[in-house]
């Protein structure tokens, strides 16, 4: 259902020429728009709140005439509920958004050959072609700028730990395991575990329940900092004048917003439309206009220095299967408990 495309020279002319006489944007796929609007529906699985996802589907309802059924939930009730449904042999999701794509079996994964893919970098695409990056959640340190005046930033975590002034004043996510993991990478087993010890053991950093939550703690002045967060929250405060602000610091990890399509989807042009839709520049630049942060390069986020001002850091793009992130949990449980 989901076999490899063929983009010939010819091919691709005859679609440049269709969409010129159509006014069609150029991520439409002139050989599935007619058969996706035979199958009259998208069921789109997500974990992106309704405020953005709602916005963002209906510019793809507009562009093709194809109706959009939005499912939220968070990550593991998606996956779970996916799992679940091929278990018992209903098929009822086309498309998956979330930032927990690789929790699935690849088997619940289709290969999928997208124009618009080329586009995306390389690291933030699966080279089997089973999923495809459509936002980065950068993770960076935050602070309250009523409450910090930083006039250098830390660089590094290494520079982090010489600002004994923030001992008992830091915040952290409940479930930063990612943040973790890139520490390990980055410094090695034995430096990277050395530095996470020396921080919780010194800083008593105090977990909080959720990226959202701690983003607003800090605005809010409970916490002077935190030493990850996503960057798209910080700047969604700050844009509402809230007194906080984050800089980049090696190394920065990045939990990329990924698509994946059933390859048993009850719509699989309309699927493999929708997935082409969110990696083209119009849906990345929908994605950036209603609050995250897109892949292409080619798109200008927002605010435009959103990506730019972290400066040259190392960017850090990771996925966990379902056995790396028990694994990595975990750790990062150890480290919280001082173990």
């Amino acid at each position: 259902m989901f076999g490899k495309i063929a983009l010939t020279l010819a091919m691709g002319l005859a679609a440049t020429t269709a969409m010129a006489q159509t006014g069609a944007p150029s991520w439409v796929m002139p050989d599935l728009m007619a058969p996706a609007k035979t199958e009259g529906a998208l069921n789109v699985y997500s974990s992106v709140n309704e405020q953005e996802g709602l916005p963002l589907w209906q510019e793809f309802e507009k562009a093709t005439g194809v109706k959009v059924n939005y499912t939220r939930g968070n990550d593991a009730a998606l996956t779970s509920k996916i799992q679940i449904e091929a278990r018992s042999g209903q098929q009822s999701w086309d498309v998956l958004v979330t930032t927990s794509v690789t929790r699935l079996p690849p088997a619940l994964r289709a290969q999928l050959d997208l124009p618009e893919a080329a586009a995306v970098p390389a690291q933030m695409r699966d080279p089997d072609r089973r999923w495809f990056g459509v936002y980065a959640n950068y993770n960076t340190p935050a602070y309250n700028t009523n409450l910090v005046k930083l006039e250098k930033p830390p660089r590094d975590f290494e520079e982090f730990l010489t600002h004994k002034e923030w001992i008992g004043r830091v915040g952290i996510d409940a479930l930063e395991f990612p943040w973790t993991r890139s520490i390990i990478d980055h410094y090695g087993e034995e430096k990277g575990g050395r530095l996470l010890k020396q921080f919780f053991t010194e800083f008593k950093p105090t977990p909080v329940d959720g990226h959202l939550a701690l983003a607003r703690a800090v605005a809010a002045g409970e916490y002077a900092v935190t030493i990850s967060n996503y960057v798209n929250l910080t700047n969604n405060l700050k844009m509402t004048n809230a007194p906080t602000d984050y800089w980049g610091q090696s190394p920065v990890a990045v939990l990329l917003g990924q698509v994946t399509a059933n390859p048993k989807a009850p719509h699989p042009n309309a699927a493999r439309l929708a997935a082409n839709f969110l990696l083209s520049k119009e849906g990345q630049t929908a994605v950036s206009k209603f609050g995250r942060l897109p892949v292409r390069r080619d798109v200008t986020p927002t605010p435009p220095d959103a990506i730019s001002k972290l400066g040259d850091v190392r960017i850090m793009p990771l996925d966990f299967s379902p056995e790396e992130e028990k694994l990595w949990q975990k750790r990062y449980q150890d480290y919280l408990r001082g173990r």
